[in-house]
């Protein structure tokens, strides 16, 4: 079993999610705690180590720390602006 935490970034943009996607976004990261590999989860190219997760128009970008059973939230946005 993964411990998911989040980076402070990450805790401020979870305050900003939509209402309506955020039941949606909470349960896809606390189910980031049993597989931190989901079906349709993407590894990033370009940067190293990082994975998205699609939830309607918004991604979820975290790390996984395989050695330490840790994934770390780091950013939650638009999927117009997460990249940036």
């Amino acid at each position: 079993m993964y411990k998911v935490i989040f980076n402070k970034s990450a805790k401020k943009d979870l305050e900003k999610v939509s209402s309506i996607y955020l039941i949606s976004i909470t349960l896809h990261i606390k189910s980031l705690s049993e597989n931190p590999r989901p079906s349709g989860c993407t590894k990033l190219s370009g940067f190293k180590g990082l994975y998205r997760i699609r939830v309607g128009v918004y991604r979820i970008i975290y790390t996984i720390e395989d050695d330490i059973l840790t994934v770390e939230v780091i950013k939650i946005d638009h999927r117009s602006s997460v990249y940036r």
